[in-house]
């Protein structure tokens, strides 16, 4: 055989297995797209392209797990804007009762441009630049409210049925992941409890690229205090980086969180680093309930498990997967996939699978003497003395109304729950929610909190026991 028909054989072996492979990878494909212009050509009524793409999406994503999905250009901006914590805007949180309504605004943000400049909670916005926004949806607003940091905007208000108008310069709004107690004279957050100043207090809203750094700011001013309390709390995760680096600040060795992909193939072991930012004489309690997930639940486990911290409340959610944000159409859009799953430093499950009860091992559980449950009406007393002290800026009838459930992740760059139909400049600010009575119940006592103040006053006179060896999991 001669070497030029050799390399037509060659070739033509070359090309013929890659049309197969690209056959395999192509085919279904081609069936979507082939159905998307069939119903372009051919249905009754016209359709939207861009809607029947989004549909085919969701579709696919739909039949995977709850936590896999399709994120179209404004969610995708809002979910990266949420994991770095902060935007461009005038900070103010919005929601929209009804797609003909008014955008109103629930509360200026504090410190924020439009606190400044005069903006009220309840105020509705009728217009943008001069230009009428009555009708507009929720993200079309939120989208004209944002732009380049230090230009103007002009807004046409409409206050109690006068109009208003207010000039507002966009600044960057950071959005805290790390909240307190109470706040101060200045609205400053205070990290210590009101009745308790001995007694340290952090709640963490949600894991994102800025929650360590803003945790070890107030640990520097906690190395005096009894005792130190982590709010996780209705936490439904964040970025596992930053899981991993609240961890670290808490241990000085061991692990932290192991995730395994495809076949059970660990991927990673994450371990602490040497130092800790919190001395490690100071007894934590972290409290934890039923909507504490994914990162969440990595933070409770790890500090469980190495006996760091004495767990208080109620059994967490049960989210042991990893999603990863894969970009789309060059970054206008994304597919957040589960790809992994993560187990505890003892090597325990944390994901609840559909069929798993309550009898299984999923989660993070206190102690029996530990297991606080808290009714409704409670919860929702909790809730709103948090909203109080985070938007002190908001009338109490005028907080957020609604809650959804912890189902969010913590991984590479995903986002915290965002409550359906709100906005802070199309950036959530402190999304926790349940049904919200109008009046506030000064009698009402948190009793989850109450019991980690117990602990923390027992525990401080004791000298703290070393840490359990813990067996790296595989």
């Amino acid at each position: 055989m001669s070497w030029r028909n050799l390399y037509i054989l060659l070739i033509a072996g070359f090309v013929s297995t890659a049309c197969y492979l690209m056959y395999r990878q192509t085919r279904y494909a081609l069936v979507v797209g082939n159905a998307l212009n069939l119903i372009h050509d051919h249905y009754v009524d016209p359709v939207d392209d861009r809607k029947l793409l989004i549909s085919a999406m969701d579709g696919m994503t739909q039949g995977l797990d709850p936590y896999s999905e399709f994120i179209p250009l404004e969610e995708y901006q809002r979910l990266q804007d949420t994991m770095k914590q902060e935007f461009a805007g005038i900070g103010i949180y919005v929601d929209q009762a009804k797609p003909s309504d008014p955008v109103r605004v629930v509360t200026p943000l504090v410190g924020s441009p439009a606190l400044e400049a005069g903006i009220q909670a309840n105020d509705r916005i009728v217009g943008i630049d001069d230009e009428s926004v009555v009708g507009m949806s929720l993200a079309e607003v939120s989208s004209r409210l944002k732009g380049p940091i230090g230009s103007e905007v002009r807004l046409k208000l409409d206050r109690e049925g006068k109009e208003i108008q207010v000039q507002v310069r966009r600044a960057n709004i950071e959005i805290e992941s790390v909240v307190g107690d109470q706040r101060d004279e200045k609205n400053q957050w205070v990290f210590r409890l009101a009745d308790h100043p001995e007694i340290g207090y952090a709640r963490l809203t949600s894991f994102g690229d800025k929650t360590a750094n803003e945790l070890n700011e107030v640990f520097k001013q906690s190395q005096s205090v009894k005792g130190f309390i982590l709010d996780l709390r209705s936490n439904g995760g964040g970025l596992l980086e930053s899981a991993v680096e609240v961890c670290d600040q808490f241990l000085d060795s061991g692990p932290i969180v192991l995730t395994k992909i495809r076949g059970g193939i660990i991927e990673s072991k994450h371990v602490a680093s040497s130092g800790v930012s919190l001395a490690d004489t100071i007894p934590v309690v972290v409290l934890i309930d039923h909507q504490s997930a994914s990162a969440s639940e990595i933070v409770a486990a790890a500090l469980q498990d190495h006996g760091r911290a004495t767990i208080v409340g109620t059994r967490s959610f049960g989210k042991g997967t990893v999603q990863n944000v894969l970009p789309l159409e060059v970054g206008r859009s994304a597919l957040k996939l589960t790809v992994a799953k993560y187990v505890r430093p003892n090597g325990q499950n944390i994901h609840r699978s559909a069929e798993a009860g309550e009898e299984q091992i999923w989660g993070v559980s206190p102690k029996p003497e530990d297991i606080i449950e808290m009714d409704e009406s409670q919860l929702a007393s909790l809730i709103q003395r948090w909203q109080t002290a985070a938007f002190p800026h908001a009338s109490i009838e005028e907080l957020i109304p609604k809650r959804a459930p912890a189902q969010e992740t913590d991984t590479p760059e995903a986002g915290s729950p965002e409550a359906k139909n709100t906005n802070a400049d199309a950036t959530d600010a402190d999304n926790e929610s349940t049904e919200i009575p109008a009046t506030q119940d000064k009698d009402f006592v948190d009793t989850q909190l109450e019991r980690a103040i117990e602990i923390l006053n027992g525990q401080s006179n004791k000298e703290v026991q070393p840490a359990p060896q813990i067996k790296q999991a595989a």
